[in-house]
């Protein structure tokens, strides 16, 4: 009897094994709409602030997003190579990129055919270390008309990352749209709140005030991250299963 109780714990404790999930990094590579921010910047927070609290012990967040970097700058800075050096079989990257890219007169400008070579070299060395890379669209600027209807900021270079995701065969998360769609929902005046902006005298950090349509307060980068998270569960990734707090979009 005692041996028959020993194999049935022993089995038990193989199950329990083979089904216990597996410690993984989950990497956000991106830009400042993405990156931790130093203390002198806030309100200003990047949505991969707040994405880290939404997990439960097997889910490491590593947040190398940068401010205005490029995909073509994150990998000549070396910052990509960090990434690479650590990277273990199946960890996420998330690859957040555009707004640096898509502007002529930056410094960190990479033509289309650029960016689309960049993204497949993310891409292609993630796979190479067995890491799973899940591409994004870059999260929409505040821009409304005169009619009070949302403005498509990245469309050039959103329809490019799109495209390599397809020809990849990798996930996508389309976040230009998800956040415009969100946008249009509070309206123009409301989704300020959104955003980083400060009446004069406001904040110390911003003396003379501030009006930036980019970058997010920290209810901005909450609602961005639950974003992420509603869809990483809408897409039945299995990263799903490790989320801790259900996001309710609003």
């Amino acid at each position: 009897m005692k041996t028959f109780t020993l194999v049935v714990s022993l089995f038990a404790i193989m199950a329990f094994t083979a089904t216990a999930k597996k410690k993984i990094n989950v990497w956000l590579i991106g830009d400042s709409t993405m990156s931790v921010k130093e203390k002198k910047a806030y309100p200003e927070t990047g949505w991969g602030m707040p994405f880290v609290n939404f997990w439960d012990s097997t889910v490491t967040i590593l947040n190398k997003a940068k401010n205005g970097r490029s995909t073509q700058s994150f990998m000549d800075e070396g910052i990509w190579k960090e990434v690479t050096d650590d990277l273990q079989e199946d960890d996420y990257v998330f690859i957040q990129f555009g707004h640096n890219d898509e502007v002529p007169t930056k410094k960190t400008y990479t033509t289309p055919d650029q960016f689309r070579g960049n993204l497949v070299k993310y891409i292609a060395e993630t796979k190479a270390k067995k890491g799973i890379p899940v591409l994004l669209t870059p999260v929409a600027r505040r821009k409304f008309d005169s009619t009070g209807t949302i403005q498509e900021t990245h469309a050039a270079y959103s329809a490019i990352v799109r495209e390599v995701a397809k020809e990849q065969n990798v996930i996508l998360i389309d976040l230009d749209k998800l956040s415009m769609k969100y946008y249009q929902q509070l309206g123009s005046e409301t989704s300020k709140l959104l955003f980083n902006h400060l009446s004069p005298g406001e904040h110390p950090n911003y003396p003379e005030g501030k009006q930036d349509d980019t970058h997010f307060s920290e209810l901005g980068a909450r609602k961005i991250a639950e974003i992420v998270l509603a869809e990483i569960k809408s897409q039945h990734l299995e990263l799903a299963e490790r989320i801790v707090t259900v996001p309710v979009k609003k």
